[in-house]
């Protein structure tokens, strides 16, 4: 664990203590934290990290194989009897702790203890607040490789972006028969050559799909591509190297050689609006202002309502991305959260402004990692990013 850092941190937010819990696998942000992922532990266990002194966990019995190499104080409990004994120990001195909890459930990628584990530590006295800011500066914040096989990952799928469209133009000017399930099958191949590691299959849409931002096809429910065609790939992958960091990007074609102008002109707003949030974020990045998530969100809906489409605007502007695609930090979300938490350097987000009417819909995406203060502090790592809807004949 990176003890003195989280140390550091709760003295810069005025935060006494940090009480990490888990109970198989229900709040991974402690499993991260504590270096524990992955393993198989069956019962329930706690850390507190004070603001200064060594930590204080608190394991079952019989897990002690599990923590043979962790640092500071090791209490056990068998019983529940045992556990009530041994918890105000733990607490000793102690008058409120951070845990994975957001008031009135805001944030639920920081909602993680349950309801009755919240009660319980309260019935000792103490108060509990929300972990949400020290989370995201210790588990997503990248660290030098994650961000290198990021910038790797995020150059790959572009390739593999370009790719995709090209075959499927091919195989029009060829009147071949092809479904968006044989596209998506064409870029995991493409994953496969790259070595790139994917949770879950590409979004291939076509036409009214598009209209569905997660929409998926599989071999069973596919619409065949033809000539004439609004066509949008959204595709996201990551290195295979332990704690690789995904990339994610959007883009959108016309299966002709003339995009229509119903397609040009809903794109052409879904851009803008997402330049407007880079240059909003740019902006007070470089004024070292505080970026709340929500506010690029406002940015953004804002252009996309003024423009008469608020309704058709149906998520969030972008989600956190590490080592699962929607990560822990903070979101670009006034919409389906309000999402307060600051953007810090070292995260890395999308930023994916949609319209999503009945016959399509448009998404552009891009990634943007942050360093320090300044405009050059603000990278698109998925640059080129798309100024046009691409003409595929």
């Amino acid at each position: 664990m990176q003890i003195s850092e989280i140390q550091n941190l709760l003295s810069t937010l005025d935060i006494e203590a940090w009480l990490l819990y888990d109970f198989r696998g229900i709040n991974p942000i402690s499993q991260n934290v504590a270096g524990f992922t992955g393993k198989n532990i069956t019962r329930r266990w706690f850390c507190l990290i004070p603001k200064q002194g060594a930590p204080r966990w608190l394991i079952h019995r019989i897990e002690t194989s599990n923590f043979t190499d962790v640092s500071g104080q090791v209490s056990l409990y068998a019983g529940w009897q045992e556990l009530n004994e041994e918890m105000p120990k733990l607490l000793a001195d102690i008058q409120s702790v951070a845990m994975e909890y957001s008031p009135n459930a805001s944030i639920p990628y920081i909602s993680r203890v349950d309801a009755g584990t919240l009660e319980w530590v309260r019935s000792f006295g103490i108060e509990i607040v929300s972990s949400a800011e020290l989370a995201q500066y210790i588990e997503a914040r990248l660290t030098d490789a994650q961000y290198q096989g990021h910038v790797k990952s995020a150059q790959q799928i572009l390739q593999v972006k370009d790719f995709a469209f090209a075959w499927i133009g091919n195989q029009l000017k060829s009147d071949s028969t092809i479904t968006e399930y044989d596209v998506q099958q064409q870029i995991l191949n493409q994953f496969d050559k790259f070595d790139l590691n994917a949770d879950h299959p590409p979004i291939v849409a076509v036409n009214a799909n598009s209209g569905d931002p997660h929409y998926a096809p599989s071999v069973d429910k596919s619409q065949r591509i033809r000539k004439g065609d609004f066509i949008l790939i959204d595709l996201w992958a990551k290195q295979k190297e332990p704690d690789a960091v995904f990339a994610d990007t959007t883009w959108v074609a016309y299966a002709g050689s003339s995009v229509p102008d119903k397609y040009v002109q809903i794109f052409e707003i879904v851009r803008e609006a997402r330049d407007r949030a880079v240059a909003f974020i740019r902006e007070r990045w470089t004024a070292n202002e505080p970026i709340p998530g929500y506010a690029v969100d406002d940015c953004v809906r804002g252009y996309i309502t003024e423009k008469g489409y608020g309704e058709y605007f149906i998520h969030r502007t972008g989600h956190n991305i590490g080592t699962v695609i929607h990560g822990n930090g903070v979101n670009l979300d006034n919409l389906e959260t309000q999402d307060a938490r600051v953007l810090i350097p070292g995260i890395c987000f999308s930023i994916e402004p949609g319209i999503y009417l009945s016959d399509f819909g448009v998404r552009t995406e891009i990634d943007v990692f942050l360093t320090g203060p300044g405009k050059d502090g603000v990278e698109l790592t998925t640059a080129p990013v798309q100024n046009q809807v691409l003409p595929l004949l």
